[in-house]
């Protein structure tokens, strides 16, 4: 064992570790995005094998399958970008007609593979042509062409789905999957590094594998985070965004006119959403959701975030946790709750995290809930 060795045995085995785990977990639950998230775990675990394998003094790759085309390089940014896909909305399918995605690395399977099959000669002789530097050239660009494509395609969806979670649920942390995001950047900034020290080692005569054992070390760090966060994720079982307009967030105390001729009126839905809120105190539920209040109503989440957004000038996430600030300003008045903590006053209200109700407490009040004391 050594300081080279164990680190990044200890990334690899993880990896496949957090795959099998979740593709099973996936199966078990019929969930497209643990499955897709499995994969993501075996491919990171691939990116580190062959330095793993020979740190390790486990030849076999270079002596038996040498030019095996084992790199998933081209199918890593695709099945990032399928994953949010599938996390974000449960009915989400993958079909044939989501192949095309995988073409280039089908194209760079099967080159390599049958390559492969002609032996080590063959292998030998094709390494050393110029056609394979030139493939080895137009596989670079069209890596890092399949990561800036996905990766964008990625970061918008997530934008999209971060304004249209706010306008669904009264509790957005839990669904919020920052984490993923970060994974993303991680991501970036890996293969910058990696780009950046393949510029260095070149640059320099071909540094010893010591010297390159770095960007791998980096790469355990991204198995650690995303194999942690993403198998211990919340997994909603009614999240469905699709791809929708989505109403920008309204300033506060900007309500639409109803001498707008143009915006349908609203206003008969105005006592009805207060009465059902606000009196009926359905803010207290941490879970509540656009959809649990529409049903109530008997009405569709469509017509309720209009009026919601007309008549009150807030998205539902902000409506909901102004009448739960209210109701704590209430209860820390109250002498009976002098034992409870400020955080036990807020969750009994309806929030669910420190982080959420300190937010929306600063939100709606201009002060932390510390200074409201």
């Amino acid at each position: 064992m050594s300081i080279y060795q164990t680190p990044l045995q200890f990334g690899y085995f993880l990896a496949l570790l957090f795959a099998v785990l979740l593709l099973i977990r996936g199966w078990k639950e019929e969930r497209l995005s643990d499955k897709f998230l499995g994969l993501v775990m075996f491919f990171l675990a691939m990116e580190i094998q062959d330095y793993t394998f020979g740190f390790s003094g486990i030849n076999i790759l270079w002596e038996k399958y040498d030019g095996f085309p084992r790199y998933f390089h081209l199918a890593f940014a695709p099945t990032i970008y399928f994953y949010l896909k599938a996390q974000i909305n449960r009915d989400f399918r993958f079909k044939a007609s989501h192949l095309w995605h995988y073409l280039l690395y089908g194209i760079y399977f099967l080159v390599n593979i049958i390559v492969f099959v002609q032996g080590p000669k063959v292998v030998s002789a094709f390494r050393s042509s110029e056609l394979s530097y030139w493939l080895g050239w137009l596989e670079s660009i069209a890596i890092w062409g399949s990561y800036i494509y996905y990766f964008y395609q990625s970061l918008r969806l997530y934008k999209e789905y971060r304004l249209w979670v706010e306008t669904q649920f009264s509790d957005t942390d839990t669904i919020s999957f920052v984490w993923l995001r970060n994974f993303i950047y991680l991501i970036i900034a890996g293969e910058v590094f990696k780009l950046g020290w393949s510029i260095v080692d070149r640059a320099l005569g071909d540094l010893p594998f010591e010297q390159d054992w770095w960007w791998h070390l980096f790469t355990v760090t991204i198995i650690c985070y995303v194999g942690i966060m993403g198998y211990s994720q919340h997994q909603p079982a009614r999240l469905s965004y699709t791809k929708a307009e989505v109403v920008p967030e309204p300033e506060e105390g900007d309500i639409v006119k109803n001498s707008d001729v143009s915006a349908p009126n609203y206003s008969e839905w105005k006592p009805k959403i207060e009465q059902v809120v606000g009196e009926q105190r359905l803010y207290l539920q941490p879970d509540l959701s656009l959809s649990d209040v529409a049903q109530r109503l008997k009405t569709n989440t469509s017509v309720l975030s209009a009026a919601i957004n007309q008549n009150f000038g807030k998205n539902f996430n902000d409506f909901v946790n102004y009448y739960r600030v209210e109701e704590v300003k209430r209860q820390l008045k109250n002498p009976e709750n002098s034992h409870l903590s400020l955080l036990g006053i807020a969750l009994e209200c309806g929030f669910n995290s420190k982080s959420t109700f300190n937010r929306a407490f600063k939100k709606f009040t201009g002060k932390s809930p510390k200074e409201f004391e």
